[in-house]
């Protein structure tokens, strides 16, 4: 069902002479009927520069609200009036080219380049990773079937001693296979922390420069007016992206405008020669001069670039292209011109660093930059929330975080989405965090390990992508990995010295959520492995339905599964309590691929359990984990308008005697394959796109008979048959197993949500089979 990724034993091709038959199970793989992917529609220049403008406000809030903090972060105890130039211009060269580096290098030039078909994160990544070599969560390589799905991208065959060898080395051990997993939840999981601390650091950061103006204010009074607009905030993402998104893009905009302009003009009035900073030299004169305070700092000069993640992440809201258009002539320069106006301050009045953007501030502009401010604080947070969002349904599809209810908030834009447990979660974190921290030093303290630990993560990832499936120059992947790598190891090390004064908590929410994840995969794992072992044969249906002390009824009956081979023991056990079952059954399995997505199209495939008079098949629901499965008249009125194709082409005559007498192949499993030649030209390995392939049959003839009766038994009514398994760990597993199975799975299958509600299964129609999984 939804929480696994059933079985499906690869099947190698068969051949009739020198060629190779395409398989084909269902008429949802027409090349033309593809759409969407047969002609990929060119995106105008009016709705590339309207994401352009949207990702403003929603991917560089954080980035771009970051100058609020970031000197009185890196100087918590001021500027050494003795060393005013070589400190204040050593940092800012610092940030100069920590931006340089990170955003506008690794992720608009590399990183980017890595979403998985328009989508974004560490997710995306792993699965794009999992589809180029067999180091999946289910250690399986894909099955055929899934393979030629147009939106299944064909890596070229990975050429070359090394790479070969590379690629073997991850396949063959399982241990690399799991610690591929446990590096991708990590860098979930710091995403999640960074989208609970944005909102804490961005608020209180806004809000207490009123102290400014209005000395008397205390910071409690602060803390008030930041915990009420977070709520505000957080109630506004049941909306969805899109609105959001116009709703903050046109304040994030004035804001950048604002700090570039304000920043031009600091400059200019007070010291221009803070232009030297793009000079490296003055980073080196820096270190010298501080020693270890100044490696120490730069956990203050890393929040330069929070945020940043959020360009990866968010990128399946809008796209690519989008993000970088709004980046490189835009946010990016301003944000330089804001730290040097902040420097440029500086060096005339160092003992203002603890607030430094204000006091930076004309006195002519400063109630209006305040608002300006505050907004766009307000926004910031919406980044790394619209990230988690993303992040957490990824994680959903691939088994690897708990059911939750993920609603989508956009028909056009299917990446946009929002999920109402993790909101709250987020509001009820980030209001805790800016009660009990109350500034933003201490906040700033974790948030940095959050920010490098998500780009380590990345940096990884990537890394073996340009290896094993961009085929990069292995010089350039070696400089690309040791210049981030040394980059991001001295960072993490620098807010790693500060982990008693509020470090720790990022790395607590990591063993949370890290704990919930990986029981959820372990629990899942465990229990399709049971199913699997302790299916029934297809003989044994052929045998039940054929004797006459089972009754069919009328109807039609849809049995969820896992399994997408054999029949599920829960059938076992119902009609050894009820002895009768519907004249029409339809195994179904809602199968998750590490792809992006799967077009309605191609989304079923039917094969017939035993033979034609006994009315039984199976059907296999293909989704992506950016695809919304609608357990609605629609998704039932789909399977049954693809089912009769099915039965069309079943019953039609084969063109060839050769393409006749291998027609019908029965698989080990009993179910029947219907096999056609492909196009000369076309993928003779079964490996190309459905879209490329066409399919040479000669006219056929329906069998009315098998589709009316399947009419029949629609109209006399439809039941959807669940399993409810309780899953209880076996009396001689491990101590290790039992508090995994019994308790901590159990807890989360208790208190998340049932697979009736994420399937969305008509209530009035739903039949739940009960049983017990020994595991």
């Amino acid at each position: 069902m939804e929480e696994s990724n059933p079985t499906g034993d690869e099947a190698p091709p068969s051949r009739s002479g020198d060629r190779t038959l395409s398989r084909y199970d269902s008429l949802e793989r027409i090349a033309s009927k593809v759409s969407g992917l047969a002609n990929v529609k060119v995106m105008t220049t009016a709705l590339l520069l309207r994401l352009a403008f949207q990702s403003i406000g929603v991917v560089y809030g954080d980035l771009g609200t970051s100058p609020l903090y970031v000197f009185s972060s890196t100087f918590p105890n001021g500027i050494d009036p003795q060393h005013v130039e070589a400190n204040v211009l050593g940092v800012l060269s610092l940030i100069i080219y920590t931006l340089t580096l990170s955003p506008l290098l690794k992720y608009v030039l590399v990183v980017l380049q890595a979403s998985d078909n328009n989508e974004g994160g560490t997710f995306a990544v792993y699965t794009l990773l999992c589809r180029s070599i067999n180091v999946g969560v289910f250690g399986r390589k894909a099955h055929p079937d899934d393979r030629a799905l147009s939106g299944y991208d064909v890596v070229p065959r990975i050429t070359g001693r090394f790479r070969e060898g590379i690629r073997n080395f991850m396949e063959g051990r399982k241990a690399v296979h799991m610690i591929l997993l446990l590096v991708t939840l990590l860098g979930t999981c710091m995403v999640i922390g960074d989208g609970t601390l944005t909102p804490a650091i961005s608020v209180i950061s806004a809000v207490q420069g009123i102290q400014v103006q209005v000395s008397s204010l205390g910071q409690n009074i602060i803390v008030a007016i930041s915990v009420v607009i977070l709520v505000l905030l957080f109630n506004l993402q049941r909306f969805g992206t899109d609105k959001v998104g116009f709703m903050f893009a046109p304040v994030l905009t004035v804001w950048f405008v604002a700090i570039g302009v304000i920043g031009l003009y600091n400059i200019g009035a007070h010291d221009l020669s803070v232009l030297r900073a793009f000079n490296p030299k003055f980073i080196l004169d820096y270190f010298l001069l501080r020693k270890l305070d100044g490696f120490i700092s730069l956990g203050g000069v890393v929040l330069c670039i929070t945020g940043t993640e959020a360009m990866f992440a968010d990128v399946g809201h809008f796209s690519a292209r989008s993000i970088q258009i709004a980046f490189v002539p835009f946010v990016y320069p301003t944000l330089l011109l804001a730290y040097c106006g902040q420097a440029a301050y500086l060096m005339k009045h160092p003992e203002d660093v603890a607030n430094a953007f204000y006091k930076s501030v004309p006195a002519a502009v400063y109630w209006p930059m305040f608002v300006v401010a505050v907004l766009s604080a307000i926004i910031a947070s919406q980044a790394m929330i619209s990230a988690v969002f993303q992040i957490i349904k990824q994680s959903q599809a691939m088994s690897c975080f708990p059911r939750v209810k993920v609603v989508h908030t956009s028909k056009r834009f299917p990446g946009q989405v929002y999920i109402p447990e993790m909101n709250w979660f987020l509001m009820l974190a980030c209001v805790v965090i800016t009660i009990i921290f109350k500034n933003t030093t201490t906040i700033g303290n974790a948030y940095g390990i959050c920010v490098v630990s998500v780009m380590s993560v990345t940096t990884f990832l990537t890394a073996i992508i340009m290896l094993l499936v961009w085929k990069t120059n292995i010089l350039l992947i070696l400089a690309y990995f040791a210049i981030y790598a040394m980059l991001e190891l001295t960072y993490f090390s620098s807010v790693l010295v500060k982990f008693t004064e509020g470090g720790w908590l990022p790395m607590l929410f990591a063993a949370i959520f890290m704990s919930i994840m990986f029981t959820w995969f372990f629990g899942s794992s465990r229990r399709n492995k049971y199913e699997l072992e302790n299916k029934m044969s297809v003989e044994w249906i052929t045998g039940l339905v054929t004797n006459n002390s089972i009754l069919r009824v009328r109807g039609v009956g849809l049995i969820y599964t896992r399994l997408s081979q054999g029949v599920p023991a829960m059938l076992s056990h119902y009609v050894s309590n009820v002895p009768a079952i519907h004249s029409v059954l339809v195994f179904v399995t809602i199968k998750n691929l590490p792809v992006s997505s799967v077009v309605s199209e191609e989304r079923f495939l039917f094969k017939r359990v035993g033979s034609k008079e006994l009315r039984i098949y199976r059907c296999i629901a293909r989704y992506g984990y950016r695809d919304h499965h609608r357990g609605d008249n629609e998704f039932e009125n789909s399977l049954f308008q693809s089912l009769e194709r099915f039965i069309r082409l079943d019953e039609a005559p084969s063109s060839t005697p050769a393409a006749a007498e291998a027609n019908h192949r029965e698989e080990s499993d009993g179910t029947t394959r219907i096999e056609v030649f492909p196009v000369v030209g076309g993928d003779l390995n079964g490996g190309g796109s459905a879209v490329e392939q066409e399919i040479i049959s000669s006219p056929q003839e329906e069998d009315e008979e098998e589709i009316e009766f399947l009419r029949n038994s629609r109209r006399a009514g439809v039941v959807y048959v669940l399993g409810h398994t309780e899953v209880v760990a076996r009396k001689d597993s491990s101590v290790m197993t039992k508090f995994f199975i019994n308790t901590l799975y159990a807890i989360l299958r208790k208190n998340f949500r049932e697979s009736r509600l994420i399937l969305e299964v008509p209530h009035e129609r739903l039949l739940k089979i009960g049983n017990v999984a020994y595991i």
